[in-house]
């Protein structure tokens, strides 16, 4: 068969899944430019990356160009640590190109075992590839940067299942495309970048699903997500904090509206790390936050008001708190946000009563 109607076979399934890649990162509204250039880098990656294997794989039928393999076999185990790293600064809030160096290592060693095999070489009797004393160290690599990928995201996540599943799956993917190779043999290889090209897109598109839930100035859940959660579990709801950030208009007025978003997002990321499974946080207006704690007990409340007290009070902001807790529907949802909200009001009045901030400047 002519080698290129045989590469277009052997991936067509990822070329298709590449081509619905790149049209729905034009149609995406929900995403910053950076973060859609890098996505469209790791598409253009994964593509050449599907290039190079297929090459590799040609020659090594028919023994020849071992200096070509070599350089080709360098790329294939080079690239995939890059691509989870550019991955993690696509995804990763506030990431930053350092987390490149690890990637960069190993493409040294790549580079330096086409001359010595310290990682691999190709043996001049079979045209088989060996392992030199560095050949799982590219694997070590990946499996590294995954777990690194994983980890972030799970942390800056809501640690919801909907958001956490979708996280486990593209970390399977991953997982299976370090492992099977050992299990299936070189042969699984060949369909890698298709493996990869799944995960990154099934994750991407639950990913935008996601987004619709989420605002998007501190990816807290957003106040459409709050209604719908509201309404469905109402009878599993103990426990509503409600929370105003202190000064956000005179921030705003004084230091500019990106002082303010600055504010907020931080004050976001406390009110995240205090809340555990179960305790859901959204941001429902400009400097108003809510926290729905499902099937919590009194003591789980306590805990979760004191962890926001202290993280906040590491920062150099400030926020009123109202909080209800009502087990087995002693009172209604609507009723349980009354008092919270009556609580955080009256806080709100002593902070400003305490500081002599006029009360019309919010």
């Amino acid at each position: 068969m002519n080698p290129f109607l045989e590469y277009l076979v052997q991936n067509w399934a990822l070329i298709l899944i590449l081509v619905a890649f790149a049209i729905v990162l034009k149609i995406t509204v929900f995403l910053d430019k950076k973060t859609i250039i890098r996505m469209y880098g790791l598409i253009i990656g994964v593509f050449l990356l599907s290039i190079c294997v297929y090459i590799e794989f040609y020659l090594a039928e028919t023994n020849q160009f071992k200096e070509v393999r070599l350089v080709l076999i360098a790329i294939r185990y080079s690239a995939t640590p890059f691509i989870i790293g550019v991955l993690l600064l696509a995804l990763v809030r506030r990431a930053r190109r350092y987390i490149l160096l690890p990637a960069a290592g190993l493409t040294v060693v790549n580079i330096i075992s086409i001359f010595t095999p310290i990682a691999f070489g190709i043996d001049d009797a079979t045209g088989a590839m060996t392992r030199g004393p560095l050949g799982y160290l590219s694997y070590v690599g990946v499996g590294v940067y995954s777990v690194a990928l994983v980890v972030v995201l799970i942390r800056q996540s809501n640690k919801q299942a909907s958001e956490i599943i979708p996280i486990i799956f593209l970390a399977f993917a991953f997982a299976s495309g370090l492992v099977l190779p050992f299990v299936i043999g070189k042969d699984f290889s060949k369909i890698f970048c298709t493996t990869i090209a799944i995960g990154l897109f099934v994750y991407y598109v639950f990913m935008v699903l996601q987004l619709t839930k989420k605002d998007a100035l501190t990816g807290l859940l957003n106040r459409q997500a709050y209604y719908i959660y509201t309404r469905r579990k109402t009878k599993d709801i103990t426990a509503i904090i409600t929370i105003d950030m202190n000064g956000l208009k005179a921030l705003n007025d004084n230091q500019g509206h990106l002082a303010g978003d600055e504010g907020l997002v931080t004050l976001a990321l406390c009110f995240r790390k205090a809340a555990t499974s179960g305790q859901r946080v959204y941001r429902i207006g400009g400097d108003e936050f809510v926290i729905v704690c499902r099937k919590t007990s009194e003591a789980a409340m306590h805990e979760l008001l004191d962890a926001i007290k202290e993280n906040v009070a590491e920062t150099e902001y400030s926020c009123s708190i109202g909080y209800c807790y009502s087990p087995n529907n002693e009172k209604t949802f609507e009723q349980m946000v009354k008092e919270s909200d009556e609580m955080m009001y009256a806080e709100k009045a002593k902070h400003y009563a305490q500081t002599g901030i006029d009360r019309r400047v919010r």
